[in-house]
């Protein structure tokens, strides 16, 4: 049996997650993300570039959870599609595309967390997630070493 597989997206959250609910009640998360550049140089450094902005969308549980757990400024990665949508705004044709997360979480690379392990059943009220997202930001300028990293490049 084939490996089902998804797109994924790494980044950062770069506006704080805004929760609404659709015609049909359903949870929908709206989240502007940050995807990190970077540029490998002939002597095997590292260049930070300017970082792109996208919209990330999702729906139901993974909407109140995303929601929940997110904050402006984390480290994430979502498994989803993009969909690229139109609409039209005073007699122009808009195109776009959004990443539709279907499961979204903090980056373990980048975030320092506990997790808990506690049964779902046996507690009523569980204790958040903590964590530190800023615990492994990147060197703002150009960074050396040898091998490449495996995420974000």
């Amino acid at each position: 049996m084939a490996i089902h597989t998804q797109q994924s997206f790494s980044g950062f959250v770069a506006s704080q997650p805004q929760l609404t609910y659709t015609e049909n009640g359903d949870a929908r998360l709206f989240v502007k993300v940050g995807k990190e550049h970077f540029r490998q140089e002939h002597d095997g450094s590292f260049t930070e570039l300017e970082p792109t902005f996208h919209n990330l969308v999702a729906f139901k549980a993974a909407a109140e959870q995303g929601h929940a757990r997110l904050s402006k400024g984390d480290r994430f990665i979502a498994e989803g599609f993009v969909r690229e949508y139109t609409y039209e705004r005073d007699g122009q044709t808009i195109e776009g595309e959004e990443f539709t997360a279907r499961r979204i979480g903090h980056d373990m690379a980048r975030t320092r967390y506990e997790v808990d392990r506690t049964p779902r059943g046996k507690t009523a009220a569980r204790e958040a997630v903590s964590r530190d997202a800023s615990a492994f930001d990147l060197p703002t300028q150009s960074r050396s070493g040898g091998a490449s990293p495996g995420m974000g490049i």
